[in-house]
């Protein structure tokens, strides 16, 4: 077997198994080139792969560099977002499913485009280190048994010259190359249980509700495939999930949440279905509302938030970050409301467009090694049918100076937009098992 079979073989709908494992391997040892994996991807992306053929490329993926192994007392256990604006869940999510019996090693990613990033956010909070290295993961899962970390270069070695190549061969839109490359560094982690979160609307990467079904069919039938019992929820994005977007202002809104302080309702909500099916995969729980019913109570006891700052402390932030997070997190210099352009209900919200304002104000990345300033973005979204005019503002910006506060203001009116009362939307909108 060589290279050129298998990418004719796949070119002409005839991809095998044993041809995806072998060319898995060669991405992470040499033996395939730049442009036969540019060729292997536009032949997967114009003419699709068979169940089995992607499952096999998912597990070569993710056997080409470190899978960890586990030896623990309960189920280890994650969570994946396909990415969306103001969604902190992961923050929540896993303190609380560790107080819940589970083990949560959550390996974590970086903002991508519009949309914002679990270690971007964390990274708000002075010291924390994400850097963690297997020995020290090890360590956290017995003492505190969650931890949100960054993958090694070890970590799916296959997939991170594959998805290089993808973004500049035209092909990164590929359904069973998404689901390939997230299920190999997912599953890398040793998984025995993993939940899917797969956003659908303005804010999502796929806006439409069938490309975000036919993602999480991809995603549910390969992991389990692959041996993860998995579950996903498609989830709206048609508006920003929590009432911040930004790194530490999410942060915040997290520790508000946790403390009891000031609970975001659609935060809670999800982190508990999410949880709740994660606990009733993991047999932690009867069924997924028993489960959710457990992650309810541990936030609500404040169990969680006491997880929460264990983590934090153990992985470098301030021991009292959960008591002082008002101290502890930065602030931008400009704080400014962000007038309706008129008075209204708000119809409907362009949330990628609110994504990307905030990454122009500095909070995510234009170009590969932008330092982002953690301290900017907006407070107080106001949502879907609020009435805005004098008195009642869209938001409320944060930014480093007044030039950048205009901008943003100008980016958010836009992606407001005033009309009739709109239709409710369910959160989560439908489940995939």
């Amino acid at each position: 077997m060589d290279a050129r079979a298998v990418i004719e073989a796949t070119r002409d709908g005839r991809a095998t198994a044993e041809g995806m494992a072998w060319f898995a391997r060669g991405l992470a040892d040499g033996a395939v080139t730049d442009a036969q994996a540019g060729a292997f991807a536009m032949a997967v992306l114009l003419k699709g792969l068979s169940e089995d053929a992607r499952v096999a490329l998912t597990r070569a993926m993710r056997d080409s560099g470190d899978v960890l192994r586990w030896d623990l007392p309960g189920p280890v256990v994650d969570k994946h977002s396909t990415g969306g604006v103001g969604d902190s869940i992961s923050l929540l999510l896993a303190p609380a499913l560790a107080c819940c019996g589970a083990y949560v090693p959550m390996v974590s990613g970086r903002g991508l485009g519009h949309t914002g990033g679990t270690l971007d956010k964390l990274e708000a909070i002075p010291g924390f280190n994400v850097n963690v290295s297997e020995p020290r993961l090890r360590a956290l899962m017995r003492d505190t048994r969650c931890a949100i970390v960054s993958a090694s270069s070890r970590i799916a070695p296959a997939d991170k010259r594959l998805y290089a190549i993808r973004d500049v061969t035209g092909t990164v839109e590929s359904l069973d190359l998404i689901t390939a490359s997230i299920l190999s560094k997912k599953l890398a982690a040793g998984l025995g249980v993993l939940v899917l979160d797969v956003k659908s609307g303005s804010g999502a990467f796929l806006p439409d509700a069938e490309q975000a079904r036919a993602l999480a069919r991809s995603l549910v039938d390969t992991a389990n495939g692959a041996g993860c019992k998995t579950t996903a929820l498609i989830t709206d994005m048609d508006r920003p999930l929590g009432l911040t977007a930004g790194n530490a202002l999410e942060v915040a809104e997290v520790l508000d949440t946790l403390t009891g302080k000031a609970p975001t309702a659609r935060l809670v909500d999800l982190t508990c279905a999410l949880g709740g099916e994660i606990l009733s995969v993991a047999r932690l729980a009867p069924d997924a509302e028993a489960g959710a019913a457990k992650i309810r109570a541990a936030l609500d006891s404040g169990a969680a938030a006491d997880r929460f700052g264990e983590m934090i402390e153990a992985q470098g932030g301030p021991a009292d970050l959960v008591e002082h997070y008002a101290t502890h997190l930065p602030t931008a210099p400009v704080i400014r409301d962000v007038p309706a352009p008129r008075s209204g209900t708000i119809a409907r919200i362009d949330t990628r467009a609110v994504g990307m304002a905030v990454v122009h104000l500095g909070g995510g990345r234009l170009k590969g090694g932008d330092v982002l300033d953690p301290s900017v973005g907006f407070s107080a979204l106001a949502a879907p049918g609020a009435q805005v005019g004098p008195g009642a503002p869209l938001a409320r910006v944060h930014a480093a100076s007044d030039a950048a506060a205009d901008a943003a203001i100008a980016a958010l009116q836009a992606a407001y937009h005033l009309g009739d009362m709109p239709a409710s939307v369910p959160l989560i909108q439908e489940r995939i098992a």
